[in-house]
């Protein structure tokens, strides 16, 4: 049974930082592609980063671009994202989503993942 476990979510105040994890299990974490999404009350799940099974290449969406950067540690089934210069505009819950994948390949939109975690709220106050 594959599961993906997100946590390190939390309220902070904007300009500061949180690092998001999750942990995979019941799969060969080294050949998914993984991605980092979120959703705002009201609105639809948006992608913020994603990342290949080898942990090569990466996509941020523009909205996070400089600010959060995601990585992985195959050997620890973990997925990260490291989120600098909160705003307002990233309160949200974030999920983690996995899907089999190869090498350097991986997915930008919600609808090619498979696996989803249950998700960690994140709030950044003004």
């Amino acid at each position: 049974q594959v599961q993906l476990v997100e946590s390190g979510g939390g309220l902070v105040q904007a300009g500061g930082s949180l690092r998001l994890s999750c942990t995979a299990s019941g799969l060969t974490f080294s050949s998914y592609a993984m991605g980092w999404f979120r959703q705002a009350p009201g609105k639809a799940r948006a992608t913020v980063a994603a990342i290949s099974p080898d942990g090569v290449n990466t996509q941020q969406a523009d909205s996070v671009k400089g600010r959060f950067t995601i990585s992985r540690d195959n050997a620890k089934n973990t997925l990260y994202l490291q989120m600098n210069s909160l705003k307002p505009e990233d309160t949200a819950v974030y999920y983690c989503a996995a899907v089999r994948s190869s090498g350097g390949i991986f997915f930008i939109r919600p609808s090619s993942y498979t696996y989803w975690g249950q998700g960690t709220q994140v709030t950044i106050s003004s």
